[in-house]
């Protein structure tokens, strides 16, 4: 990616989604990586709970659950210490399981969510979405599907094309509280 596209995705607002099956969720995130996004640039966020019950052992292997699963048997747990992890966690690409929260969190959201303390401390998740964009109301809703079995899934488009062609291409695989 050139430096004048990285600076223009970096311009762009951040597109999310809440994906409430794992075909869906799974739909979603295969769409941006056939559109070339990379596990850098993609953030993934369900509870541990979902986590488990799509992609646990004895489960088909797929790319969202390989993401999903990244780093949890290498103990990525944050807890009360954050500072010397994020730069570990960040350079390694790995996703932070958040034990205080119930979250595994994947994509460049994780270096948002632990600058922020989310160890635990309250508005955590909210927080962090808050902080990469998202409207309070919108990062209320997440949260809260989140917790009931919900995977939230955002990416900074690389383009109005490519905002345009996701948010279409996730309302056709059930996407809610599609935010652009």
């Amino acid at each position: 990616m050139t430096n004048n596209a990285v600076s223009q995705q970096q311009d762009q607002r951040p597109l999310t989604g809440m994906f409430r099956s794992q075909e869906s969720a799974e739909q979603a995130y295969n769409s941006l990586r056939e559109r070339g996004y990379t596990d850098e640039e993609i953030n993934v966020m369900m509870s541990d709970k979902t986590r488990d019950s799509y992609y646990g052992e004895g489960r088909p292997e797929t790319e969202l659950g390989s993401k999903a699963l990244e780093g949890t048997g290498a103990g990525a747990a944050i807890g009360g210490t954050l500072g010397a992890i994020i730069g570990g966690v960040a350079a390694i690409g790995t996703n932070v399981i958040l034990p205080g929260l119930g979250l595994v969190v994947a994509g460049p959201l994780v270096a948002a969510l632990v600058g922020a303390g989310a160890g635990g401390l309250t508005g955590g998740l909210a927080g962090a979405l808050i902080g990469w964009g998202i409207p309070e109301e919108h990062a209320k809703v997440y949260e809260s599907g989140i917790k009931d079995g919900g995977t939230v899934i955002g990416v900074r488009p690389r383009s109005d094309e490519d905002s345009d062609y996701f948010e279409k291409e996730w309302k056709n695989y059930h996407g809610e509280s599609i935010y652009r």
